[in-house]
């Protein structure tokens, strides 16, 4: 055999494999280029035509939902007319029984029922009306605040009534401290004497004269004397003479008060008193003066004037003795 035909044969069995696999690859190729084209118009095709479902299934949502509210407002109406009537049947019911047992016409028992229903409405209406009113001025009268106003002018009147003005205040403290003053000055002074004796333990007291005394009696004058004792016990009391119609009077009268050791005259206080005689009354005293001892010095003789000073606790009188 020659050459070629064995080339030919090897070639044979070659290239038809070749030319066969070529048109499959093109084809394979096309196909997928194609299916390449078509894929993203197909997807897009494929989800328009979802959404499309999609708002389809929507509608039909809303519409059932619409349907079924209607429906359930068309039920409520109609169980609202049902009861309406039903009440209205056993209305009409009643009044004609009523109507047939009184002899009164349907529309006057009607009338009348209205009436009876609008009387006790009021009544009701009237009772918690009133109730409300009430429970509103206790809560007001409990919530209200203090007037201050009323308040100031009940203070001002309570302090006019019951505390006196402090300008009147000072004025009768002034007139008091000069009707003191005065009543002090008008009560005069007294001289009188001391002397003690060491040897026999006495104590002798001279009432020398008073002058500048108040006077109590009718005529402008007085009839003064004078008490000389010792504080506290009083046992022994010694007594001027009475001068009569003087303010001045002058007594030069010695008293001796004995068995006084100077340890208890040291204890001891020297009380002047002066009254005013008074035949058929009780006496006024006019005032007194008072020298505790231990104040002195008794180891000299000692003369003074002093004030006479109100009494405190006397009374300002004293019986007749």
């Amino acid at each position: 055999m020659p050459p070629n035909a064995e080339k030919r044969e090897g070639g044979v069995e070659e290239t038809p494999d070749s030319g066969s696999a070529t048109p499959d690859m093109e084809a394979a190729e096309q196909k997928a280029e194609v299916e390449a084209e078509v894929t993203p118009h197909s997807v897009f095709r494929e989800n328009k035509h979802h959404t499309a479902e999609e708002q389809k299934i929507i509608t039909n949502a809303e519409t059932t939902m619409a349907t079924s509210g209607t429906t359930e407002t068309e039920e409520e109406t109609t169980t609202a007319t049902s009861v309406l009537k039903k009440i209205e049947h056993s209305g009409e019911r009643v009044a004609g029984v009523i109507a047939e047992k009184t002899g009164i016409p349907t529309w006057g028992v009607v009338a009348i029922i209205i009436l009876v229903f609008l009387v006790v409405f009021g009544i009701i209406f009237f009772c918690v009306r009133r109730f409300l009113k009430k429970r509103r001025t206790k809560d007001g009268k409990g919530k209200k605040g203090v007037d201050m106003k009323s308040v100031q002018l009940l203070g001002s009147a309570y302090k006019e009534k019951v505390q006196p003005d402090m300008e009147e205040l000072t004025e009768n403290a002034e007139e008091g401290d000069e009707e003191d003053k005065q009543s002090e000055q008008k009560l005069g002074r007294l001289n009188f004497k001391l002397e003690y004796d060491f040897n026999a333990n006495s104590l002798s007291v001279t009432v020398i004269q008073a002058e500048e005394l108040p006077a109590l009696d009718m005529g402008g004058t007085s009839d003064p004397y004078v008490k000389v004792y010792l504080l506290p016990d009083k046992k022994k009391k010694y007594e001027t003479k009475v001068h009569r119609k003087t303010l001045s009077p002058v007594f030069n009268e010695t008293f001796t008060f004995k068995s006084l050791p100077y340890a208890d005259a040291m204890n001891k206080t020297l009380v002047f008193a002066i009254f005013d005689f008074d035949r058929f009354s009780k006496h006024d005293q006019i005032g007194e003066v008072k020298v505790p001892l231990c104040t002195v010095d008794l180891a000299q003789t000692i003369e003074e004037w002093r004030d006479l000073v109100s009494v405190e606790g006397e009374g300002g009188q004293v019986s007749v003795s």
